[in-house]
């Protein structure tokens, strides 16, 4: 049985050392496009919101949704965005990210008319690769918390898009101990589905291409 154990501490280690080496790579290669400071954003006319649910698992207001809100009206009331896009999952009747946060950015003073909804932003993949190829954006900015952003953006750099990242503001750490884990492993898949399986998202379309017009 010596042989087994041996193979199963190989597996093991390399596992450790592809996560490692994943999560290196993604934020090293795209930690200098992440912004927290908003006179320094670079101008980006057209911000890509993140989904997730507006609740939490216990049924109270989600902190991660509420960040990315306040951005979002943040920037806009600067003059920083002139149009949103706001991706997530709707995956069922009774679950829809895009809509509420659409909700949440109409009771902040955001006009309706400068929102568009993605349905179909069922995971981060979807929602950056969707904005360029269904929405027609290369240039964009990324709304989400700092540790997301890394893997959105090195998703968009994959896809030659022109994408910086406007950080929300974490919640306590308490709050986002198991979402951090969870993104370790993310990142790994994340380069696994660019560059190994060649992942696309899961929905495509017709294309509805956002043309915004000085003045």
């Amino acid at each position: 049985m010596r042989w087994l154990k041996r193979i199963f501490l190989g597996v093991c280690l390399l596992l450790v050392i592809v996560i490692s080496a994943s999560n290196i790579w993604i934020v090293k290669s795209t930690e200098a496009n992440v912004y927290s400071d908003l006179e320094l954003l670079p101008d980006h006319r057209i911000a890509l919101v993140l989904g997730t649910s507006h609740r939490s698992v216990g049924g109270g207001p989600n902190p991660f949704f509420q960040k990315r809100i306040e951005m979002a009206a943040t920037l806009y009331e600067m003059g920083k965005i002139d149009h949103f896009i706001l991706s997530g999952d709707n995956s069922t009747k009774y679950y829809n990210e895009p809509l509420e946060m659409k909700k949440a950015l109409i009771q902040k003073g955001v006009p309706t008319s400068v929102i568009t909804l993605d349905y179909a932003g069922l995971r981060t993949l979807d929602s950056v690769v969707r904005s360029k190829k269904i929405f027609g954006q290369n240039k964009i900015t990324i709304i989400t918390q700092p540790f997301h952003s890394y893997r959105a953006l090195f998703i968009s750099r994959y896809y030659d898009m022109d994408a910086v990242a406007m950080v929300a503001d974490d919640p306590a750490l308490d709050q986002t101990f198991k979402v951090r884990l969870r993104e370790y492993l993310a990142r790994t898949k994340a380069v696994l589905d660019l560059y190994i399986f060649k992942t696309d998202p899961r929905f495509l379309g017709e294309k509805e291409e956002i043309i915004i017009t000085s003045g």
